[in-house]
């Protein structure tokens, strides 16, 4: 058998981090309750070396229309269907 020796594990460029605020390309349900396609906002909640778990607060379903009762979506961290979330301005509060 060949003693094979790391002096490091080696390192990880993961795309995405937890608790990063990410967008997945998704079915999930819009205000009205209505199944659509689209943009859904999400937190990284599990980072692996090639993919990424997503946690909506929204239902969320798998394309087959089976939906996902944890609400988490795993998703390629290289997929063009997942997206870090783009800032949104906050609007000053009425007085």
């Amino acid at each position: 058998m060949v003693d094979v020796r790391f002096t490091t594990a080696p390192e990880r460029e993961d795309t995405y981090q937890v608790g990063d605020r990410v967008e997945v390309y998704c079915d999930h349900e819009n205000k009205e309750d209505e199944r659509v396609r689209g943009w859904l906002e999400g937190i990284v909640v599990q980072v692996d070396p090639k993919i990424a778990a997503v946690q909506f607060k929204e239902k969320v379903y798998l394309t087959d229309g089976w939906m996902i009762p944890d609400h988490v979506l795993w998703c390629p961290q290289n997929s063009n269907k997942i997206r870090l979330a783009r800032k949104s301005k906050r609007r000053p509060r009425k007085k």
